[in-house]
């Protein structure tokens, strides 16, 4: 099930005068496209593409800010649907998941399809939301099923239909083959499925490697995958992008910090710590900038990942300016290891990681405002 326009359709059930209007939800004219609304996509509008790009294509959009909070809350609630149905869901993001529906029916007393077209429906009537569907017998040709009919598209490709299905179909469907990839294939002559089953197995192997091994498959509508609701999540991140490039490293350092508390946040709230602090920037042409320092012990503090963000942030401050930057965590642990011992070199680091705790505590009573860092409000 892959949500439509998700962040701008929860915009537009928000606020009721935006129903008719083009939506971009991203940042400001610097920033990016995180999604949009149907009505600007007929423009040109794509998720990831520059907003100045955006806003020329569709020059009378109404660009909103993402609200997060908001996004999550009605993910949750879709979430609790699908969980109703099968106990192996299997999310990719907000939006979008896979759930496994094998031997639902005895359960249900209605096939998957039906199940599946009553899901969509209260998504509708309950939360305001639409979404495709795509059912099929494994996970790739359900992704691809979904992308048929968007938006409010319910399409199905059984096992009997596989094949006269995809022999005409272009291999740009296939799930992260991207410019270059296609680029690679063109030389070759494969520009569709059929082109495809013309090569034996062993011949696509020794030109693409692992990805003809797996093209050789997907060729003939094989997927082994399963669908898991045990997926490791592999880091936690949260960036910015500026408004104009800055220089002023108060301006950064209140950016730091915030990312670092964002991060902390979610990072509690899944009960996770990271062993590596990473810090993402980047310049005003477009270079990435890229550190990471990794811990003695996995923390899910934003006080620590703040200073260990902030000192690699002090060793290439010289290549400002800077449009973008990024705090994140990785190699994820349980929160059980965190932050169990003290730092001999900062001897004070304990009484701030009890102090954050008491922060988290009265925030959680009173609100997240209740308290604010200093450096948060440069």
């Amino acid at each position: 099930m892959d949500c439509d326009a998700f962040f701008a359709s929860v915009e537009k059930r928000d606020n009721p005068e935006l129903a008719d209007k083009p939506v971009i939800v991203g940042g400001g004219k610097r920033g990016v496209v995180s999604t949009c609304c149907y009505l600007a996509r007929i423009k040109g509008v794509r998720s990831a593409m520059p907003m100045f790009q955006a806003l020329k294509l569709c020059p009378d959009a109404v660009v909103v800010k993402p609200r997060f909070e908001a996004y999550v809350a009605a993910s949750k609630a879709i979430r609790a649907m699908m969980d109703e149905l099968t106990p192996v869901v299997e999310p990719l993001s907000l939006d979008e998941a896979f759930m496994d529906l094998t031997g639902t029916q005895r359960l249900h007393g209605a096939p998957p399809a039906v199940m599946l077209a009553r899901l969509t429906r209260r998504m509708k009537d309950e939360l305001g939301l639409t979404g495709s569907i795509g059912l099929s017998h494994n996970k790739f040709l359900a992704k691809v099923a979904s992308d048929l009919d968007k938006p409010r598209g319910f399409s199905v490709i059984g096992k009997a239909e596989t094949q006269d299905f995809l022999r005409p179909r272009s291999v740009r469907m296939i799930w992260g083959i991207g410019p270059a990839a296609q680029e690679s294939l063109d030389r070759v002559g494969i520009r569709t499925f059929e082109d495809l089953l013309r090569w034996d197995q062993a011949d696509l192997v020794a030109r693409f490697g692992g990805m003809g091994d797996r093209l050789w498959h997907l060729a003939r509508g094989q997927d082994a995958r399963r669908v898991s609701n045990r997926t490791p999540v592999k880091g936690l991140s949260n960036e910015t992008t500026f408004g104009e490039d800055t220089s002023d490293p108060d301006i950064l350092d209140g950016h730091i910090w915030r990312m670092a508390e964002k991060v902390s946040g979610r990072a509690k709230a899944k009960d996770l710590a990271g062993r590596v602090v990473t810090l993402k920037l980047k310049r005003s042409n477009h270079t990435l900038v890229s550190k990471r320092h990794s811990l003695r012990h996995p923390t899910q503090v934003a006080d620590t990942i703040y200073r260990v963000a902030r000192g690699m942030f002090d060793t290439v401050a010289g290549q400002a300016p800077f449009r973008l930057v990024g705090v994140g965590i990785s190699d994820l642990t349980g929160a059980d290891i965190a932050d169990l011992e003290g730092d001999l070199l900062d001897p004070d680091a304990g009484k701030r990681a009890k102090a954050e705790k008491a922060t988290d505590a009265i925030r959680a009573r009173f609100g997240a405002d209740a308290i604010i860092k200093g450096r948060a409000l440069r």
